[in-house]
């Protein structure tokens, strides 16, 4: 009789267990009905949705709910929809990140990718056309600038630190500076010589912005050339609003995590098969480009 009750017990208690764990993860999915992964805009809109549409089937099979992608028009877009909530995974550069923290949105980052060659980061690059007589910043005093965006990291942030350190003020210095958009818009306005010199993303002579346009007929490679390259900047995260319940979090961070086995085909097409996983990150992995924000913003008060 006594063994009975225990297994009795036992079992019910077990049973217990299973059904709140059942309605725990109901409870989100209540609440969430559809999840939104808005990433910044490193390229064309079209291009945005090509890479992402099979990732997003994988995520809304693997968290059992609708997972939509938004395209943001600019970076300040997903920070203020994680501001406000509508954006539950951003896809954020790390300046953008770092803004968003700046400005006091409660977000965390959870995951990066990491590089074909097991490196974590990538870098800021001025490229100017091959057939430019440009061989330094020096050289381009009174030309125009492109940038990418305020809150782009390679497109901006460290191209400015890094003419600051060359004592150079970019509104002063250049006849023009100009916002592209995106990194792609960027290349293309020095293409059609808009600019003489642009900001741009670079991992390697192989996986860049620029080597993603070659693959889809944008751009020729031969027709650029790089005349200053920043050091290391940690790569890109993905983050969540730090409210968001804690099973659903888990959820996504582990849906991340095993996209490289479950869904190779399509975690590849995210980075043209240049990236090898996902790596968990927090908020101490980009404490240094939350810093670097802090100081480009001192620049700008100085200088207005």
């Amino acid at each position: 009789m006594i063994n009975r009750r225990l297994m009795l017990g036992t079992t019910l208690a077990a049973g217990s267990a299973i059904l709140a764990g059942g309605a725990r993860a109901q409870s989100w999915k209540s609440k969430y009905p559809e999840l939104v992964l808005a990433v910044v805009p490193a390229e064309n809109a079209s291009g945005v949705t090509d890479r992402y549409a099979p990732f997003v089937e994988y995520l809304s099979k693997e968290l059992g709910t609708k997972v939509t992608l938004r395209v943001a028009n600019d970076y300040a877009a997903v920070i203020e929809g994680q501001r406000n909530g509508t954006i539950h995974i951003a896809g954020y550069g790390p300046a953008a990140y770092a803004r968003a923290v700046v400005t006091g949105v409660k977000v965390e980052p959870f995951c990066t990718t990491v590089n074909g060659d097991g490196t974590l980061g990538y870098y800021s690059v001025f490229y100017v056309r091959a057939d430019s007589p440009y061989k330094t910043l020096e050289d381009l005093k009174g030309k125009n600038l492109g940038l990418v965006d305020p809150n782009s990291a390679s497109g901006n942030n460290v191209p400015r630190f890094l003419l600051n350190k060359l004592k150079i003020n970019p509104d002063s210095y250049f006849a023009h500076v100009t916002y592209a958009g995106s990194h792609e818009n960027a290349v293309i306005a020095l293409q059609q010589k808009t600019v003489d010199v642009a900001a741009n993303w670079w991992n390697s002579d192989d996986d860049s912005n620029l080597t993603r346009m070659v693959a889809k007929g944008l751009a020729k490679k031969e027709d650029f050339r790089i005349i200053t390259k920043s050091d290391l900047i940690p790569n890109s995260p993905f983050a969540y609003p730090a409210d968001l319940p804690a099973d659903l979090k888990a959820a996504i961070a582990k849906a991340f995590q095993e996209a490289p086995t479950k869904a190779k085909a399509a975690f590849d097409k995210l980075s043209d098969g240049k990236d090898r996983e996902f790596k968990p990150v927090d908020a101490k992995y980009y404490e240094g480009v939350v810093e670097l924000i802090k100081f480009v913003d001192s620049l700008r008060k100085q200088k207005s």
